[in-house]
């Protein structure tokens, strides 16, 4: 059974963190970024929410050039995942693919289609947390 901790950035407002478990982290696995999931699955009904990205359980962030949920050595010169220190310098990085998988612990979403009520009224302030 896969957890997941789900971070809901609002570009009018700020972020909100909710930990997703059971049958709703289920419905996440084997979707990919870009992909848009219901918000009720973090207790937002009315929500649409794009996954953005991730990462897993020893810290691997998720590239959306990388097909599938394992990961792969990638030689990257810039993007998610490396800061170069000085112009034209690439490395060989490990990183994981653009699908969700189990072992996948952070999940980043962002709001692309509103509901009814404001999330911080659905939250009521004691479970945000402010990035």
């Amino acid at each position: 059974m896969a957890d997941f901790k789900v971070v809901v950035s609002d570009p009018k407002t700020k972020s909100y963190q909710f930990n997703v478990t059971g049958p709703e982290a289920n419905k996440l696995i084997g979707k990919s970024i870009g992909q848009t999931v219901d918000g009720a699955i973090v207790g937002l009904p009315g929500y649409a929410l794009k996954i953005t990205g991730g990462s897993d359980k020893s810290g691997m962030v998720m590239r959306p050039e990388i097909p599938g949920p394992r990961r792969q050595k990638v030689l990257v010169a810039q993007g998610v995942g490396y800061s170069p220190v000085s112009s034209g310098v690439r490395r060989r990085k490990m990183m994981r693919g653009r699908e969700i998988a189990p072992d996948i612990i952070q999940v980043n979403t962002v709001v692309v289609e509103y509901g009814d009520k404001a999330i911080e009224a659905i939250v009521g302030g004691g479970e945000a947390a402010e990035e």
